[in-house]
């Protein structure tokens, strides 16, 4: 990881200090709503960025969209706010209740039983080898995980936050809400640093998870750690673009290249019918869809259906490729 990369753009941004108050409002409701529609993505949430803007700004509900959905994306604005009270601590002065606050905010509402309070049963994470801690460790765990938060430490602070997000994680501390927290508290960190928060792009979601895996079950951490300082560096690259008055909008600040379903169909020797019926079976996952209803996929979709397509040549079923790409 180029941290001292990092570094240079955060200096940079600082040059511009202090951002004009109308584009350091842009620049936060841009975030808070791309955080929400995220983070909430990532585990499994169906609404769509546009959606995620209309419930949280506007107060508004989708129809066809459950109850649920409408209030992981209220919650995760909330907690943001929350999360935003807390910027003027440092890490010396953060404690196991301020997770917990974070926590109770993800899922009021949700799961008032367990919201802001640590687990009591075993977990497991769907589809993942890693055993998590026994329940009756957790709040030893935890104690431990606020000594080592509050201790002097010689980390670059994307570093650090990174690493406390994995710490977060793999104690697993709740029944739910873990990466939801997780993902928050590390933005904390980040932005008591007076770094702009880091996101984790939907179409991230598998390289992520499968690199927290590879962690916790004792392989490297590069893979994650790449993954983290990535996200930084593109937010830093959001927030300089708009300090220096490069870009008239928001909306295509994060944005990668990505594929119309007949772009996809093209690069990869498919017809468009088997891209749409790979896609219903779950074996795709689309990026984004347009006011137009179109569905755009990541480049890394690409890969994806050549695996689909060489595992099929083993004559594999669509159901036992779904499981091994899981």
């Amino acid at each position: 990881m180029n941290y001292d990369r990092l570094t240079q753009k955060k200096q940079q941004l600082d040059s511009f200090r202090p951002l004009p108050l109308a584009l350091t409002r842009n620049l936060e409701d841009w975030f808070k709503v791309e955080l929400t529609y995220t983070s909430n993505a990532i585990e499994g949430n169906t609404l769509t960025r546009r959606e995620t803007a209309v419930v949280i700004e506007k107060g508004l509900t989708v129809g066809g969209k459950s109850l649920k959905e409408h209030l992981e994306a209220t919650n995760h604005a909330h907690a943001l706010d929350f999360v935003h009270s807390l910027i003027k601590k440092n890490p010396a002065q953060f404690t196991a209740k301020d997770v917990l606050g974070i926590h109770n905010i993800i899922l009021k509402g949700v799961d008032d039983e367990n919201a802001g309070h640590y687990r009591s049963v075993p977990v497991r994470i769907s589809g993942a080898m890693v055993v998590l801690p026994n329940p009756r460790k957790v709040l030893d765990l935890m104690d431990d995980f606020q000594t080592w938060l509050t201790a002097k430490h010689d980390l670059h602070p994307v570093a650090f936050a990174g690493e406390a997000h994995y710490r977060l994680v793999s104690i697993h501390p709740f029944v739910d809400g873990n990466g939801r927290t997780a993902r928050l508290l590390m933005n904390l960190l980040l932005m008591m640093a007076g770094y702009p928060p880091a996101i984790i792009r939907k179409r991230d979601r598998l390289a992520y998870i499968a690199s927290l895996e590879k962690a916790q079950l004792g392989g490297s951490k590069e893979p994650y750690e790449k993954i983290i300082s990535k996200a930084a560096e593109r937010s830093l690259d959001i927030y300089l673009k708009a300090a220096r008055g490069e870009s008239a909008t928001l909306d295509n600040l994060d944005a990668d290249d990505l594929l119309k379903i007949g772009e996809l169909a093209k690069s990869v020797g498919e017809t468009v019918p088997t891209i749409r019926y790979w896609t219903s079976c779950g074996l795709l996952e689309v990026a984004e869809v347009t006011e137009s209803g179109y569905q755009l996929y990541a480049a890394d979709m690409a890969n994806r259906c050549k695996q689909i397509k060489k595992l099929k040549g083993e004559r594999l079923t669509l159901e036992e490729i779904k499981g091994l790409l899981s």
